[in-house]
């Protein structure tokens, strides 16, 4: 294999997993394991299971269509490649307003730039003029591959120093992750919603097809790298939750307003808070990376304007989502939780389309996509569904 391949893989996996740890990731980890204890862990383990039959199905039928999902919905049925660029474009802007005021809210820890804490623009404008910098040198997409995997690293190596100082209970952790005390369906569909949802899984896919990666022939190599980025999401998820799990364990008690702060602040110190600063940013701006790149590029081949000023509208997307945060009034967590839930609610369409196409010679030709992996995705589809659908009346019954 050629080492721009393997970059390019490893970049792809990076890209994706980078995309669903951002600030909703980090905070919903935190509240989870609050609410859950170690029972959070079965929680995690079926996200998993449900996460890699999702972005198993999703990254093999692109590469081996060698479309982009707009484009493969487009030829299953007429239009509906729009009305899925449309709901993947709009979650990815109310996402990356999250995301811009967590990179706000992170380098506002390293350095105070903002005299304001709980209002980070300057910090937020800083973050964002770095993003826009990935974008507009030469070789963007090999840029972003790098930023993405330096980033990732860092932060799961600082993650990893803080969960061994919070000494977790990590046997009751491992044995209730089989056996929970309690099962919250919410729970499940807001992380299966962060990992997968949205623009999340098309992240690498889309990444993937941009590097030239695609074709039967290639589905090895795309199949190691979309479960690799699951794999590094999840590997984020399980150490953010052992931190978490150590402090409240131990009496720790979590500030509301900041709880995944607290974590790390509790475990490690003054020290830890400045490596939770490091951390949220380098979630956050690799999440505004990603969902500038993966939000264009369904718009890219829907007309030929967006392909030809990809960076102009890259960029645009990156201001109008600063632009919103320096004036809006409701507070970053509101706008995560929302976009959570809307990106749940998209996978299991995005995800039934791109199935029914398994169904189509003129689109897999001679392909035969395996029947246990379908069969999976379809579980996945009608599972979250129903999650989905529980979980939003639930919501609005507590409203």
């Amino acid at each position: 294999m050629k080492g721009s391949t393997k970059s390019a893989l490893l970049g792809a996996a990076f890209l994706m997993a980078t995309s669903a740890i951002g600030p909703g990731f980090i905070t919903q980890t935190t509240v989870f394991t609050q609410q859950l204890l170690t029972s959070f862990g079965f929680v995690i383990l079926v996200s998993i299971i449900l996460d890699i039959a999702a972005q198993l199905n999703v990254w093999r039928i692109i590469a081996v269509t060698e479309m982009r999902a707009q484009d493969l919905a487009n030829n299953l049925l007429p239009g509906m490649g729009y009305v899925l660029a449309i709901l993947i474009v709009a979650g990815g802007l109310v996402f990356n307003i999250g995301n811009v005021a967590g990179a706000g809210l992170g380098m506002n820890v390293i350095y105070p730039f903002d005299t304001d804490p709980g209002r980070p623009v300057m910090g937020a404008a800083i973050s964002a003029a770095i993003a826009l910098l990935i974008f507009w040198i030469k070789e963007a997409g090999v840029a972003m591959d790098w930023f993405a995997k330096i980033l990732g690293f860092i932060m799961i190596a600082l993650t990893l120093y803080v969960a061994i100082s919070s000494q977790p209970p990590v046997g009751e952790a491992i044995y209730r992750s089989f056996v929970p005390v309690s099962i919250d369906t919410t729970a499940i569909v807001t992380l299966v919603g962060g990992t997968v949802g949205g623009y999340i899984s098309f992240a690498g896919a889309h990444r993937l097809l941009d590097a030239g990666i695609k074709g039967e022939q290639q589905l090895p190599q795309v199949t190691r790298s979309s479960v690799s980025a699951i794999l590094l999401a999840s590997l984020m998820r399980i150490l953010l939750f052992m931190a978490a799990l150590g402090v409240v364990t131990h009496g720790g008690v979590l500030n509301s307003k900041n709880p995944a702060a607290s974590v790390f602040q509790i475990a490690a110190g003054d020290a830890g808070y400045k490596i939770f600063g490091i951390v949220l940013w380098s979630a956050a701006i690799t999440s505004v990376v990603g969902s500038a790149y993966t939000s264009i590029s369904f718009l890219r081949t829907l007309h030929p304007v967006f392909d030809k000023y990809q960076r102009l509208i890259t960029t645009l997307f990156i201001l109008i989502s600063m632009g919103i945060f320096a004036f809006l009034r409701q507070g970053a967590v509101q706008w995560l939780v929302v976009a959570g839930a809307l990106n749940g609610l998209i996978l299991p369409l995005s995800l039934a389309l791109l199935l029914a196409a398994v169904f189509k010679k003129k689109l897999m030709g001679d392909y035969k996509h395996p029947v246990w992996l379908a069969v999976a995705g379809w579980i996945v589809v009608v599972i979250m569904s129903i999650m989905g659908a529980t979980a939003i009346l639930s919501l609005t019954l507590n409203a």
